[in-house]
């Protein structure tokens, strides 16, 4: 499947300046894609249980995606993926959550952001034939990351996959579930190369 048709899976979210946000890019730069599955969100604080409608932009870098809206409900399921373009491993992923609003600015309900080294060092380790299921490595929730339980890094069906529960600041409470997946391109420096 070509990079471009990937990079279509999940929506750009506005720049805020009439044009649409700034997705995935290709380039001699990139290492590798990032495939963020959001699972769901668990008891999102909201100001009026009828009418929240949220939805979640993930940032990396100029990237911006999200997902879609989902109405009158403070435990969302998503299920989607977005995909995001890795060139610098070290830049933290930030997940932003709103609720949509039709006549006002749409209302913040928390944000977090998360480190992907310890998952892409994970991946870089380039292990083969090893059973599902096996834990490589796990990340311990700290004050230093968004974790609100341990994230389990682990070997699943030929793939490095990462499971996170982030704990949302800037609100009284609420969590996104996430998981991530790495995508290796033909052609792209790769994780070997860093």
């Amino acid at each position: 499947m070509p990079l471009r048709r990937i990079l279509l899976r999940g929506r750009r979210a506005d720049d805020g300046e009439g044009g649409r946000g700034r997705g995935i890019g290709g380039g001699e730069h990139m290492l590798g894609l990032l495939k963020v599955r959001v699972l769901r969100g668990v008891n999102l604080a909201v100001r009026d249980l009828w009418s929240s409608d949220p939805y979640v932009i993930l940032k990396m870098g100029k990237q911006k995606l999200k997902t879609r809206v989902i109405k009158r409900n403070t435990n969302p399921i998503w299920n989607e993926e977005l995909t995001l373009s890795v060139e610098d491993p070290a830049l933290p992923v930030r997940v932003e959550v709103y609720d949509k609003d039709t006549f006002s600015l749409d209302d913040p309900m928390g944000n977090a952001e998360f480190d992907i080294r310890p998952f892409v060092e994970a991946v870089r380790m380039n292990l083969q034939g090893i059973p599902n299921g096996t834990m490589i490595t796990k990340v311990a929730p700290s004050r230093q990351n968004c974790l609100a339980d341990e994230s389990a890094v682990y070997w699943s069906d030929g793939k490095v996959i990462q499971d996170l529960v982030l704990r949302l600041k800037d609100v009284e409470r609420g969590e996104v579930e996430l998981q991530l997946q790495w995508v290796s391109i033909p052609g792209a420096r790769g994780l070997l190369s860093i």
